[in-house]
This record gives C-alpha cells, sequence and structure tokens, in this order.
C-alpha cells in the first residue's frame, strides 16, 4: 500500500463566521500538538487481542498521519476494514486518551496565535469526537476544529477558514498546507524527518513546537 511515506471521505468546513484581527493559523492533531503514541498503541493492541490478528502496534505508530482505514488495509481484509474501524473508534475513548500527552510548546503554540488576535484552527485525519477527546483532556482550546481531512483534503477547511499558515508533522500536511495557498510551517516531531519535509516543499522546518513563537513573531512583522 502506498499510504506509508518513507520517512515513515471529508466532511465540509463551515466558512469563519467573523475575520480575526490576527492571522488564522491552522494545526495538525497527532504528532504536531499532541503524542498520541501511547494511546494508539494501546488501542491497537486492544483490538488485536480482542479479534485474534497480530498486529505490530509499533510499527503502527511509526507512521502516524494518514487515515485510520489505509492503516487498516495493513492488518484485515478489505471487507472487514469499516467494521474493524468502528471498533477501533468505539474503543479509543477508554484507551487513547489518558495516555496521550501535549507536545512540549503546543499551548504556547496556541497562545501566540491568540496573542497576536488570530484564530486556531486544528484539521486533522482523526475521526473528530475522538480528536475533540484528545483537546479537551489536556486543556487545548483552538477556535476551530476540523476532523478527517488527510494531505490535500486538508486544503478544504484550511481554505475555507482562511487559514495562512499550516503547521504539521507529516509530508501529507505540507501537500495540504500548499495546496491551500497557505504557508507550510513543518515540525520535526513524527515520522517525517527535516530533511523529508524540505524536500516535501515546507516554508520553513522547525525541530518542534517550542520554535513557533518565534518564527511566527517574524511572520507577522511579514
Amino acid at each position: 500500500m502506498t499510504g506509508m511515506v518513507s520517512c515513515a471521505p471529508s466532511p465540509s468546513a463551515a466558512s469563519a463566521s467573523s475575520s480575526p484581527a490576527g492571522p488564522t493559523v491552522g494545526f495538525d492533531l497527532d504528532m504536531t500538538l499532541i503524542d498520541s503514541r501511547a494511546g494508539i498503541h494501546a488501542t491497537w493492541r486492544r483490538l488485536a487481542a480482542e479479534t485474534g490478528v497480530s498486529i505490530d502496534a509499533d510499527l503502527v505508530v511509526s507512521r502516524l498521519g494518514p487515515p485510520l482505514v489505509q492503516e487498516m488495509a495493513y492488518w484485515f481484509p478489505e471487507e472487514e476494514i469499516p467494521a474493524m474501524a468502528e471498533r477501533y473508534r468505539a474503543l479509543y475513548p477508554d484507551y487513547a486518551i489518558e495516555p496521550s500527552a501535549a507536545l512540549p510548546g503546543a499551548r504556547e503554540a496556541l497562545e501566540a496565535v491568540r496573542a497576536a488576535g488570530g484564530r486556531t484552527l486544528v484539521v486533522t485525519a482523526k475521526h473528530q469526537p475522538s480528536a475533540k477527546l484528545h483537546l479537551d483532556h489536556l486543556g487545548l482550546v483552538p477556535d476551530v476544529l476540523v476532523g478527517e481531512l488527510w494531505a490535500e483534503g486538508k486544503a478544504e477547511a484550511l481554505t475555507a477558514h482562511g487559514a495562512t499558515a499550516y503547521v504539521g508533522d507529516h509530508v501529507g500536511d505540507v501537500r495540504g498546507a500548499r495546496m491551500a495557498g497557505a504557508s507550510s510551517v513543518a515540525v520535526a516531531t513524527g515520522p517525517c524527518d527535516g530533511a523529508a519535509l524540505a524536500e516535501a516543499g515546507a516554508d520553513v522546518v522547525l525541530p518542534d513546537l517550542t520554535a513557533f513563537p518565534s518564527w511566527f513573531a517574524e511572520f507577522i512583522r511579514g
């Protein structure tokens, strides 16, 4: 399957209701704002125990980014994927939320945008209710959350909300930002290293979100 990069159905997004004083900045979720590997690992292990299928959860969490159904295709026949995805999502709240943590700089990055009078937008391939559980549990509060959009599909929400930049850890995030005409800000905290992110066309590659506020201050100065 081609879902895995060497570095490792879309809902409509409503237009922003008002124009912010500052820029709108989008953020990916998994391995950009949060480290969800432990929780996702636990959920896949539980699914493996229930189904009797041998699933390498270590491998799964090494290539986070693409939609769940793409990962499911590595482990289950095509006809079983819808039911297995539904079961995984049912297990997710009990197994994935508590072990997951905010990545360093996540809160400060969101606050930097707000302090400039801007709006924050989380656009993720994750099932939106699951994404909201993570954000609520960790006290991360974006202005807008849009789930189940991946790679170029993320441009739908970024464009609808007028995002001028999109921050993500995967080459798919770079493609989504570029399709939306937004600045692509890559963080090397996920499956794709800095070289892969730069090669994919990121406008800037940061080691992690702790470097975001200083970059953002320069960005809004023009």
